[in-house]
């Protein structure tokens, strides 16, 4: 196999891609082969300002990407990590391309650009639910908190303005 390294993706537990992550860097830290190991990369998005820490959102839930180089000796390391279940492609992995890798790096960054979405509304404006269990229902905005990101919606409910508090995400503006 070649000493050359090139990005495989291995499968981890979902949800837990960052501490397979962590466990393989230590794993790799203290091997005797960690120069045939490069980087190590989760890809996710980061939460948009002003929300509370969290976990971050995963653009891929479950898998990881490592560049390597394949052979015996690293197959078995990341292998036997903690919280890793497999490469794909099991036995015989194939290498990603390198441009694949560079279009999960350009979401990444979009991803931190995009974060914080723009609150284009008013109060008093007309607005449609798009998302929930109130979707396709119209109201008036009310109320908007634009450090949590929320909207506040008087939708009618039994024929009564009923106050409803939303994400930004989930209102569209009624033209």
């Amino acid at each position: 196999m070649s000493a050359e390294k090139k990005w495989y993706v291995v499968t981890t537990y979902s949800g837990f891609e960052a501490k397979a992550k962590a466990a393989l860097e230590e794993r790799v830290r203290t091997s005797d082969i960690a120069d045939q190991f490069g980087e190590i990369l989760v890809p996710t998005e980061p939460e948009p300002e002003g929300k509370r820490r969290g976990p971050k959102r995963s653009f891929f839930p479950g898998y990881i990407f490592v560049e390597m180089a394949m052979n015996e000796r690293t197959w078995t390391l990341v292998r036997g990590t903690p919280k890793v279940t497999n490469f794909v492609g099991s036995q015989k992995p194939a290498p990603v391309a390198v441009d694949q890798i560079d279009r999960v790096r350009q979401q990444i960054a979009e991803g931190s650009i995009s974060a914080r979405p723009v609150a284009t509304f008013e109060e008093g404006d007309q607005v449609r639910v798009s998302q929930g269990p109130f979707a396709n229902m119209s109201g008036t905005v009310s109320y908007i908190n634009q450090e949590k990101q929320r909207i506040r919606v008087l939708v009618s409910i039994f024929g009564r303005p009923t106050p409803v508090d939303l994400e930004y995400g989930h209102v569209e503006r009624i033209p």
